[in-house]
């Protein structure tokens, strides 16, 4: 049986149905004192799969509760599914005396699980931090579903060298185009110096991929640098729209044609499902 957190419920619907398993009806209550509780339905033994991205505190919490819910119940095994893990970019101790956040929550969500499955992390290393089994599924190639079919002469572009297998991922599988990225360097904790690739984009569709958009300002800064170079359309795709406050906005002005996401958050620009990636997985 299939369990949501409630920031999840539409790829928890669609993933019940590639998967062929019944969708439990959970339901998410709010005590006078802040305390949240979320409920899972009576089923017998069997598996129990909980999917839940994690975009806030107390999505984190709705996720350890289903986890006890279903051992409650007397799950004979459950497998959490995170879309998107929050904390995952917390990798390390940023300075001293910091902690390591997403070995943290790692742990927190281990103690009740007896397997893991996370969608494109910001880094594979991650999955070590837990202390189950815990894999990293790649749904980048999800992306290429929605853009154009008729691209003109493609430029797949990363924001950096880092996240630069994401955007060969996307263009193998829309089947054609050259992949590139920007050189980033990162001045301090919130600036970010871009210089562009020397690809020359004249006239050419290019399509910006990475694997998460938070604030938009390092996208934005980069499509706002191919506009200088009479780029053709731009289109920007992510595997987890966050956008958060006016990032939106952000890569609008900046000359962005569409922003095109995945489901591992449901946001507005979530045009793709990664359940039957997820589903291959399970």
């Amino acid at each position: 049986m299939i369990l949501s957190g409630s920031a999840s419920q539409s790829l928890a619907a669609t993933l019940a149905d590639e998967s062929n398993e019944p969708l439990g009806f959970v339901e998410y209550e709010s005590f006078p004192d802040g305390e949240l509780l979320a409920t899972a339905p009576e089923f017998e033994g069997g598996r129990a799969v909980v999917v839940a991205s994690t975009v806030s505190s107390d999505a984190h919490l709705e996720l350890l509760q289903l986890q006890d819910a279903a051992r409650e119940w007397g799950a004979e095994e459950v497998v959490t599914v995170l879309p998107y893990m929050g904390y995952a970019r917390q990798d390390r101790a940023f300075d001293r005396g910091h902690p390591i956040s997403a070995r943290a929550v790692a742990r927190a969500i281990s103690t009740g699980t007896d397997r893991v499955l996370t969608v494109n992390p910001h880094e594979e290393a991650i999955c070590d931090f837990f202390d189950v089994p815990a894999e990293s599924i790649d749904a980048a190639g999800r992306l290429a579903e929605p853009l154009p079919d008729d691209l003109t002469d493609p430029v797949f572009l990363s924001p950096d060298d880092g996240a630069l297998d994401i955007a060969e991922t996307v263009r193998d599988t829309y089947g054609d185009g050259v992949i590139d990225y920007f050189e980033k360097k990162r001045i301090s904790g919130s600036e970010v110096e871009i210089t562009p690739s020397d690809t020359d984009v004249t006239g050419r569709d290019v399509v910006v991929t990475d694997d998460i958009i938070a604030t938009g300002s390092t996208m934005s800064e980069a499509v706002s640098l191919l506009q200088e170079r009479d780029v053709g359309r731009v289109f920007v795709t992510c595997v987890h729209p966050m956008l958060a406050r006016n990032a939106r906005t952000k890569l609008a002005q900046a000359g962005v044609e569409a922003v095109f996401g995945t489901d591992t958050i449901e946001r507005a620009v979530s045009q793709v499902s990664v359940a039957p990636t997820i589903a291959d997985a399970l």
